[in-house]
């Protein structure tokens, strides 16, 4: 098990199996997947599907994306935090700093807050040489909370992953 840790707002703590119904109302928003290809989540099965993948992770890497929980309320505002990559743009293997957070949630800082939270665990508690990230191009919200972390712009490339033409997609690399 993962030690949950907070940040000034935030509670980060593993996902767990009960998160899946605020996952699924959160992933299930086409707003929520805009810049992200466009296919939101269709089933809380599906959902249950990745949380089990999330919690594999971090059996097998010692980390993952962590629930983001507001402090002053307990609500469950989205996911965020650290995964281990391979084969992204060349890179081999790196840590992708993300986020994924309830669009009631949006423009209130919490994106950077916890960009920040995960730069400082990657760095102080996971030793990582370096921690990377990519968002499209067209999300400037999500530039500005990535480069507000530290991070810095190094290039763009296309994303087999999100299944379409991204040639707008920036990754970056805090030194």
């Amino acid at each position: 098990m993962l030690k949950p840790f907070e940040s000034e707002r935030l509670l980060y703590r593993e996902l767990l199996p009960s998160d899946a119904e605020a996952m699924f109302e959160m992933d299930s928003n086409p707003e929520v997947h805009r810049y992200l290809g466009g296919n939101p989540t269709q089933t809380i099965e599906e959902t249950r599907r990745i949380i089990e993948m999330i919690r594999k992770q971090y059996i097998d890497n010692g980390i993952g994306r962590f629930a983001a929980i507001l402090k002053e309320t307990g609500e469950w505002i989205g996911w965020v935090g650290l995964k281990l990559e391979r084969n992204v743009n060349g890179h081999e293997t790196f840590y992708d700093i993300g986020y994924r957070l309830r669009p009631e949630f949006w423009g209130k800082g919490y994106a950077t807050e916890s960009a920040r939270a995960f730069v400082d665990y990657g760095f102080n508690i996971l030793k990582a040489d370096k921690i990377c990230a990519y968002a499209d191009e067209s999300n400037k919200a999500s530039r500005r909370a990535l480069e507000k972390a530290g991070l810095k712009y190094i290039n763009t490339f296309d994303s087999d992953y999100l299944k379409k033409k991204m040639t707008n997609v920036r990754f970056g690399m805090r030194l």
